[in-house]
């Protein structure tokens, strides 16, 4: 039997007297779509930052497809986000001197795939995402519902193991979150595990497991079935 993509034993996060997570387990298995929701300050955005090693708890465990991230040095745990997590951010984090396509493009950066190739399924995707007509744009040519759809693409090309999203309909009009949340369907499909944190209720609602947090703690984890 395959390990949990994502398992949290007792995990804890603190910043000097401030206790941002207290006492999570959590496992997360391969192709699970899930919501975690909670009102703001409850720990959502440090959960996804311990799930994608980019922190470290200060108590507990996170396992990795069954490895402890805490046993990994740094070059270890860069090249697992590279080539396993894929990560959309609220900020984006476009790069200014590359178009819509070249941004896109970097997800499949160390792919070993020739620039041309990855260019290539960059402009497939993003036409995917109805932006067929801004591949040549940079960022600042970019409203911010495109320069959402593009950070998407770019976390998704690779088709990751784990996807962790941070409000990735947040900036969206219905119909672009619509093909947003369709993208995220068929990733699951693939056997992609995605993470979604969002303070969208409809949007939560679609998800087939819902996990809450209050004041740091795991409140309810319930699937689409039991609400």
């Amino acid at each position: 039997m395959s390990p949990p993509v994502v398992q949290l034993r007792g995990v804890g996060k603190r910043y000097g007297p401030l206790h941002v997570l207290r006492d999570v387990d959590l496992e997360l298995g391969a192709g699970e779509l899930v919501a975690v929701v909670g009102p703001s300050g409850s720990g959502k955005s440090t959960l996804l930052n311990l799930m994608g090693t980019l922190d470290r708890p200060s108590s507990g465990e996170v396992l990795l497809d069954g490895v402890g991230a805490g046993r990994l040095g740094d070059p270890a745990l860069a090249a697992l986000r590279a080539g396993w997590i894929g990560f959309v951010f609220q900020s984006f984090h476009l790069l200014d001197g590359l178009d819509a396509v070249g941004n896109v493009a970097t997800g499949l950066l160390y792919s070993g795939l020739p620039g041309r190739e990855r260019r290539r399924r960059a402009a497939d995707l993003l036409r995917d995402l109805g932006l067929g007509d801004r591949l040549g744009h940079p960022p600042s040519a970019l409203s911010g519902g495109e320069r959402q759809r593009v950070a998407i693409a770019r976390a998704v090309l690779a088709r990751p193991a784990l996807l962790l999203a941070d409000e990735p309909t947040g900036n969206l009009d219905s119909a672009a979150g619509a093909d947003v949340l369709a993208l995220l369907t068929a990733l699951r499909a693939e056997g992609t595990t995605v993470v979604v944190i969002t303070h969208d209720r409809e949007v939560a609602a679609t998800m087939p497991r819902r996990v809450e947090l209050r004041d740091g703690r795991v409140v309810a984890d319930v699937a689409a079935g039991q609400r």
